[in-house]
């Protein structure tokens, strides 16, 4: 018997998994995993510098013993913070994770043990820091098992994504001179300097695709100084452009807006990916950056999941049940499709 959609989602949610902390979440599918007949394998993730942390994390690949997939699905299991422990009513699941991403691993484990008992060569893909590096992505791109399709779980309404946008992440700098704030000429405001910095880079003109939309651009994070009274001597500022093509033009563009006032680092870039259509399914442009440019050597990408990605990240992230069901279906249908072209 296949396991209930809902309640695997609600296990799953429950874990806290917030990225770098996945070490839990892909204990429990492992095991889980196995005990439905699945080899299972854990491909160990190194945490970056900046996490500070040594707890292990891992992705974990599920396949039928002996077997060379077809597909794979594919989804993450990090989630944004802050941890939301999942509740229900008769409608939706809610909690962090709910529908980025641990609804659709339940969703694909549903539709994989299917596939698998009609004798679909299938397998399952679960990958940490997808909401921040890709690294459980950029690791496991080493490791493909043969597939020549790759099923992505992302929150797209259950359409089909024709593309999604790229990220360029940036680190803005300003240096400055620290002084008593009543006397600001004896010192150099690194605050003031990042406002300027910044106000150039918003009037920087972002290029726009035709089919896709423009890229966009925002100032996530600022900081800076050490008091009211006190001349900043160091501010830093975080921006993210989210890319409809190559990334050059902007980078040049934010490096000439703050040439003398500012630095840069560019610490990021994940491209811009055109994906294939699926025929008889809706279609959309997911505005948002997915793991699949670095999962290129599992197979030829189709994005599709339940949800909708303007509850992702927020407060009040939920699924619908009924999403949630309809997304298995469209999984093992979609699956389906793929294998029967190969023949």
């Amino acid at each position: 018997m296949i396991p209930d959609p809902i309640q695997i989602t609600r296990r799953l949610v429950d874990i806290e998994s917030i990225t770098w902390n996945e070490g839990a979440v892909g204990a429990f599918l492992a095991e889980f995993l196995a005990s439905r007949g699945f080899a299972v394998e854990k491909m160990p993730v190194e945490q970056p510098p900046e996490s500070r942390s040594t707890s292990e994390r891992c992705n974990v690949c599920a396949c039928t013993p002996g077997q060379t997939p077809d597909v794979v699905f594919s989804t993450h299991m990090d989630t944004v913070p802050p941890f939301i422990p999942s509740s229900e009513d008769d409608e939706f699941i809610y909690g962090r994770g709910s529908c980025d991403a641990k609804g659709i691993i339940a969703a694909q484990i549903a539709a994989a043990e299917r596939l698998r008992d009609e004798g679909v060569p299938v397998a399952l893909l679960f990958v940490v820091g997808e909401e921040r590096d890709s690294a459980g992505a950029r690791l496991a791109n080493q490791h493909a098992r043969g597939s020549r399709f790759l099923i992505n779980g992302e929150p797209t309404d259950n359409r089909v994504a024709l593309a999604s946008k790229g990220t360029l992440r940036a680190v803005i700098r300003t240096a400055g001179k620290m002084a008593h704030s009543a006397y600001p000429e004896l010192g150099e405001s690194a605050t003031h300097k990042m406002v300027e910095a910044l106000r150039r880079i918003l009037e920087i003109p972002l290029p726009s695709l035709e089919g896709i939309g423009p890229s966009t651009l925002n100032i996530g994070t600022i900081h800076g100084g050490h008091a009211p009274n006190v001349i900043a001597d160091a501010a830093e500022a975080h921006v993210m452009v989210r890319l409809v093509g190559p990334s050059q033009q902007i980078r040049r563009a934010i490096e000439s807006a703050i040439a003398g006032l500012a630095t840069v680092d560019f610490i990021l870039e994940i491209p811009f990916q055109r994906m294939r259509s699926v025929e008889g399914l809706p279609t959309m442009v997911a505005a948002f950056t997915t793991d699949v440019p670095f999962l290129g050597n599992w197979g030829e990408p189709v994005l599709l999941g339940p949800g909708s990605i303007h509850v992702a990240h927020t407060p009040h992230e939920r699924l619908a049940k009924s999403e949630l069901f309809a997304a298995i279906d469209l999984y093992v249908q979609v699956a389906r499709q793929l294998v029967t072209a190969l023949r």
